[in-house]
């Protein structure tokens, strides 16, 4: 089993991932230190299994998200999106940027509906920066957009992170 592993290995390296070498002089390109005034931003379409899905790990089932109907009758154009999955948005572009970081409060202020399909822009500005202990605590303020213009969530946020060198690391949807 151990060598048909190495076999599978040895052969996905060689045929798909070409090899990349850093010579003397030629480094990677340094990470941005995040500053008061910095603003990170990170753009989502949320769907109908992203609600289904929301909604079992929070037992969250109000009709409002899962019957069109029901919704319009409430005033709505359409099935919502549940708010907190939009301000989840906050968490991920801050620990995408910041490995380790540690979330340590958030205030949140709806102010537009988010409905399936609807492209949301989260985005954070760091506001304050302290550092405390070999560590940062960094304020943020925190918004989310549709449309590019249109406010649906505000707040502020606080997190703890290891370091300020942000790093850009891959986020999967």
């Amino acid at each position: 089993m151990l060598s048909r592993n190495r076999m599978l290995i040895r052969s996905l390296v060689s045929s798909s991932v070409p090899c990349t070498r850093n010579f003397s002089g030629t480094a990677p390109p340094p990470r941005q230190v995040l500053k008061t005034g910095d603003t990170l931003r990170q753009t989502r379409i949320f769907t109908n299994e992203d609600v289904t899905e929301y909604s079992k790990a929070s037992h969250d089932s109000n009709p409002l998200h899962f019957d069109s109907e029901f919704a319009r009758n409430a005033g709505f154009e359409d099935r919502l999106v549940h708010g907190m999955l939009v301000a989840a948005l906050f968490p991920r572009i801050i620990a995408s940027h910041f490995p380790g970081a540690v979330y340590v409060s958030q205030s949140l202020h709806y102010k537009s509906p988010v409905y399936i399909g609807d492209a949301v822009v989260g985005e954070v500005q760091a506001t304050n920066i302290r550092e405390n202990k070999s560590r940062y605590i960094v304020k943020f303020l925190t918004r989310c957009f549709k449309n590019d213009k249109l406010l649906v969530i505000d707040g502020e946020a606080v997190a703890i992170l290891p370091n300020l060198a942000a790093e850009k690391v891959n986020v999967v949807d």
